[in-house]
């Protein structure tokens, strides 16, 4: 049976509203000012603000750790900071490699208590039609380029890369690499310029880790508004914090930097995994999560 929840304060960027989510098993099946519906229980959650869950980019998960180690690191991670979806990529070096590397890691992430997602990261050289034809095979909702000299971009046949894409259009993400942080801003807008001309659908700063990725990002991996949403037909995955002056007025950015100590629950699709200090990690919960249609929802 499904039930109401009525008050709801629910923050969305930087827009603060009031609604009542009507929701039947791990799925909201309405949105509105007032649901009325007598024969349901309800919920007041007047006293919290609420967001969606978080999806995080985090490329350094223990995958080869002991079972206690990867499950203090999701915890840690992830579940107390209100991330309910990962994102993780895998470092390619020759295209052979890719099918066998992405199966690896699905299989080390079958205890996974959150949903998660496998990219990949490759050198610029592999960046070729050859190779994107794989990676929509595969269904791979990102393809991290490792830039090491941003003059090599020009070099990239774009035309060709751009007709390989389509009509999957997996977003291509710049990684700066470490030799070139002093011209990260150079290198950026190079890439920046050629993305834009070209048209190609790509990302167009570094993904930072560790954090909620946007809802620009995740439109374009494909991931919104199924995730990382409160709209009709997103999945229960949300956090609640508790209702305070000094957060009526922030934003989400700031909710989670500076206000993480007023999260006290978090449901994932439907389940409470976090009630106050208590955290419930349940091996396998999490799902491989295989996107059909990057950039699908027009925002």
């Amino acid at each position: 049976m499904g039930y109401i929840i009525e008050n709801a304060n629910i923050l969305k960027e930087t827009k603060l509203s009031k609604s009542s989510l009507l929701i039947e098993g791990n799925h909201i099946a309405a949105k509105q000012d007032r649901i009325h519906h007598n024969k349901l229980i309800k919920m007041n959650a007047d006293s919290f603000i609420m967001t969606p869950s978080y999806v995080f980019l985090d490329t350094c998960i223990p995958l080869k750790a002991s079972f206690q180690e990867f499950r203090k690191y999701m915890i840690e991670n992830f579940l107390l900071k209100g991330c309910t979806t990962i994102l993780t990529y895998i470092s390619i070096t020759y295209e052979s490699e890719l099918t066998e590397k992405i199966k690896e890691t699905k299989t080390a992430l079958m205890s996974s208590p959150i949903d998660f997602l496998i990219s990949v990261k490759i050198p610029m050289r592999l960046l070729t039609p050859s190779f994107i034809r794989k990676c929509k095979k595969e269904r791979v909702p990102a393809i991290f380029i490792d830039i090491v000299d941003p003059d090599d971009l020009i070099k990239i046949p774009w035309g060709w890369i751009k007709e390989a894409l389509f009509p999957y259009n997996c977003p291509l993400v710049p990684i700066i690499s470490n030799d070139l942080k002093k011209e990260a801003r150079r290198a950026l807008s190079k890439w920046k310029v050629i993305i834009e001309n070209e048209k190609i659908p790509a990302i167009l700063e570094e993904m930072k880790e560790n954090q909620p990725l946007s809802v620009l990002v995740l439109n374009k991996l494909g991931l919104y508004p199924q995730k990382a949403s409160l709209l009709h037909g997103a999945e229960v995955s949300y956090n609640l914090y508790l209702k305070a002056r000094e957060i009526m007025n922030v934003d989400e950015v700031e909710l989670f930097h500076y206000h993480s100590d007023r999260l006290v629950v978090t449901v994932n699709k439907g389940k409470v995994v976090r009630a106050g200090e208590e955290v419930l990690f349940k091996p396998g919960y999490g799902e491989y999560v295989r996107v059909r249609t990057p950039s699908f929802f027009a925002l």
